[in-house]
C-alpha cells in the first residue's frame, strides 16, 4: 500500500440478490477483496475511492439498501485485531 493509498472498507446491506451481486462486482472491479458476506476491503487512493463511490451509488440506483465506504489510515490499520474461528 503506497503512502497515498488508504485501506478502504466497503460494507453494505442490500436485500435484493441481483443488486447485491452487482455491488460486489463493482468492488471486485476496483481490486477489493471480499472478506465477509457483505464486506470488501483493499487499498485505494482518493481518486479511485471517489470513482468507486460514484459507481456504487449508480449501481444501487433507487433500490433499497445501504452502502458505507470507509477509508482507514495506516496507523489505525496497524491497530486492527481479527478473530477467526473456522472450527
Amino acid at each position: 500500500m503506497s503512502s497515498q493509498e488508504l485501506l478502504t472498507f466497503v460494507v453494505y446491506d442490500i436485500p435484493d440478490d441481483g443488486t447485491r451481486v452487482r455491488i460486489a462486482s463493482v468492488c471486485k472491479d476496483y481490486g477489493l477483496t471480499h472478506f465477509q458476506y457483505s464486506a470488501f476491503c483493499g487499498p485505494l487512493d482518493a481518486n479511485h475511492r471517489g470513482e468507486l463511490f460514484a459507481r456504487l451509488s449508480d449501481t444501487l440506483g433507487g433500490e433499497p439498501g445501504r452502502i458505507i465506504v470507509v477509508p482507514v489510515c495506516e496507523k489505525d490499520v496497524r491497530l486492527r485485531r481479527v478473530i477467526i474461528n473456522e472450527g
